[in-house]
């Protein structure tokens, strides 16, 4: 079995017993050096990344084939990647960047499997005398007009 094929079988064992956590990123450089990124409904635990990289580790030669391996959680620095993300980063403020570059920023209302909806909320002018007033719109966006989405850090 190619070492590519043996590290995913192992991996999506683990998360099989583990509902809760799912696979951001997987890569494997040329020197062998895997570095699995994980996420978790309700977050990732040092313990999590710990018992992930056990069961990659205690499964494989290592007199077979050298390799490194590093799991890691998605930090708030990743971009939103998956539907699974962006459910459990609903009620936050997210910054979303568009394929033309545009950026869009709300909070995340809903997700499904083709789109998230933020709720835009902005001043603008009136449209009769002086001042401005509150705004607050839906905007839908299909998961394939997004190029990032990142959550915005509030203190």
């Amino acid at each position: 079995m190619e070492f590519r094929q043996r590290i995913e079988e192992l991996l999506n064992e683990f998360l099989e017993n583990r509902k809760d956590l799912f696979l951001i990123d997987l890569k494997i450089s040329a020197g062998d050096d895997i570095t699995v990124i994980l996420d978790g409904d309700n977050g990732v635990s040092l313990q999590d990344c710990l018992d992930a990289s056990r069961a990659i580790e205690f499964n494989m030669d290592r007199e077979e084939h050298d390799f490194s391996l590093q799991v890691m959680s998605a930090g708030l620095s990743e971009p939103l990647a998956t539907p699974r993300q962006f459910q459990k980063n609903i009620g936050r403020e997210i910054e979303v960047i568009l394929n033309d570059s545009s950026k869009v920023e709300g909070e995340l209302a809903r997700v499904d499997d083709e789109k998230i909806t933020l709720i835009l909320r902005y001043r603008k002018p009136k449209e009769i005398g002086k001042g401005k007033v509150d705004v607050e719109e839906e905007q839908e966006i299909p998961y394939t007009e997004i190029k990032k989405s990142l959550v915005i850090i509030k203190f």
